[in-house]
């Protein structure tokens, strides 16, 4: 279907997306507490713009939680670009290094180590 409205061919290899994919999902769950300060950055910097936007301090006030959250959820699908960038840099370098099917095998094996990471962390704070 795809191929039939764009005048060129796309070739996606589902090895090198499962990869990638693999590796970003691995970063973003290793290195949750920066994931965390790059949405909350975001959602301060949509909320400068947001105000920037608004001359009437009434309407403003007005739209003012309904647009917070969208802002929220906003910079939360935006906060994943970051590690798809690395996670696709790193897939790449094990592509090149060993061969693709090892960049899938030591994606998975990041993902499940970053999880269980991340659930000590959570554990570890929550018994504070």
């Amino acid at each position: 279907m795809l191929t039939q409205l764009l005048p060129f061919q796309i070739n996606l290899d589902p090895t090198m997306i499962a990869g990638n994919s693999l590796w970003s999902l691995a970063l973003y769950l290793g290195f949750f507490p920066i994931s965390e300060w790059v949405i909350c950055e975001l959602s301060h910097l949509f909320a400068i713009m947001r105000k920037s936007l608004h001359t009437n301090k009434k309407d403003f006030e007005e739209t003012c939680k309904e647009k917070e959250s969208q802002g929220a959820f906003c910079a939360s699908l935006l906060s994943i670009i970051p590690f798809l960038f690395v996670g696709i840099l790193l897939s790449w370098g094990i592509e090149i290094s060993l061969s693709r099917s090892w960049a899938i095998s030591t994606g998975l094996l990041a993902c499940i180590t970053s999880g269980i990471y991340e659930l000590g962390r959570r554990d570890g704070l929550s018994s504070k």
